[in-house]
């Protein structure tokens, strides 16, 4: 029963971002120009694939670095499964997708999401 929840929500998401996505640009592109919604959406693709590349390889560092004194890189894993989320969202054209990929890809505003990922988990597994 759960399971077909999450598809129903996926379904709806799928429907309404884009729609949000275009009137977000009709919007901008009224208050300036499509050149100006155009050279945006090129400029946040590629400042967020600089972003990614530069925060993805600082995090398999630190992956690589807790595997060699032994420990487990969970929380690397975790960052990782972000910066890859927000990167798929910045390659995403919008600009409400862009401000998500931004922010799974700044470290403090990550940080932020993954504590709330965590506290939502462990509830449910008490729950369970």
């Amino acid at each position: 029963m759960k399971g077909v929840a999450v598809v129903h929500i996926l379904i709806i998401l799928l429907l309404i971002i884009p729609a949000i996505e275009i009137f977000v640009f009709l919007w901008i592109g009224q208050l300036t120009n499509i050149w100006f919604v155009l050279m945006m959406i090129i400029l946040t693709g590629i400042a967020g694939i600089h972003l990614a590349k530069q925060q993805g390889l600082a995090t398999i560092q630190k992956a690589r670095f807790a595997l060699d004194i032994g420990k487990v890189p969970g929380r690397e894993i975790i960052d990782g499964i972000a910066i890859l989320l927000g990167a798929l969202l910045l390659i995403t054209p919008g600009f409400v997708t862009d401000l998500l990929g931004f922010f799974l890809l700044i470290p403090w505003s990550r940080n932020m999401f993954i504590i709330y990922l965590r506290k939502y988990f462990q509830k449910r597994i008490i729950r369970f």
